[in-house]
């Protein structure tokens, strides 16, 4: 997910309304991969590759939904995949349009992707958010050998999306120590969504 603002409270709420992204709209899909290549600069940079992961969100095995306003702009998206026989599913990616940031869209995505995932039978989602622009204090650390005592102390720096996931009822689950390079660790998140 894209950086979220400071203002975030003080923005004032769009209309949006969320449907599937399907096959058939082609344009919607290619503002999802512009999404993409602007919200997640680090992980796409190229354009064939962005529409190449909304294509694949449109499988049947998938959920792949999108935020628009009033005009029918893409102005967020978010999609997942099952895995564990359907009893977990991956969220990846949500990204908000930056210009939208901080006004509940990644929230209302977020709640829009826990009931797909319950109406599907799922029971908890799962995500992982790196950390490869010091945004916490996991950020340059060797987490070794102490990793869970380690990551029992984090905290955000600079905006980090694992505060947003907090915020809308993920817990940290863990994290792969230097997953993109020294220091530069994947920490990974989940949230029950089904009654035990």
């Amino acid at each position: 997910m894209a950086s979220l603002s400071n203002e975030y409270s003080e923005k004032e709420v769009i209309y949006m309304r969320i449907l599937s992204l399907t096959k058939d709209n082609k344009g919607m899909q290619e503002e999802a991969a512009r999404l993409l290549l602007t919200g997640f600069a680090n992980s796409w940079n190229e354009w064939g590759e962005c529409l190449e992961e909304v294509e694949e969100s449109l499988q049947e095995d998938r959920i792949s939904r999108v935020a628009v306003d009033e005009n029918g702009k893409v102005i967020g998206w978010i999609g997942g995949v099952s895995n564990y026989g359907g009893n977990v599913w991956d969220l990846h990616p949500l990204v908000v349009h930056k210009d939208y940031q901080g006004q509940g869209i990644g929230k209302a995505l977020v709640a829009d992707f826990k009931s797909c995932v319950r109406e599907k039978g799922g029971r908890t989602i799962f995500l992982g958010t790196d950390d490869e622009d010091n945004g916490t204090t996991l950020f340059g650390e060797d987490l070794y050998p102490n990793v869970l005592g380690n990551l029992q102390q984090i905290k955000n720096r600079n905006q980090h999306p694992f505060a947003f996931y907090e915020k809308v009822g993920f817990s940290v689950v863990g994290v792969l120590p230097d997953a993109n390079g020294f220091g530069k660790p994947d920490i990974f998140m989940a949230k029950r969504v089904a009654a035990k």
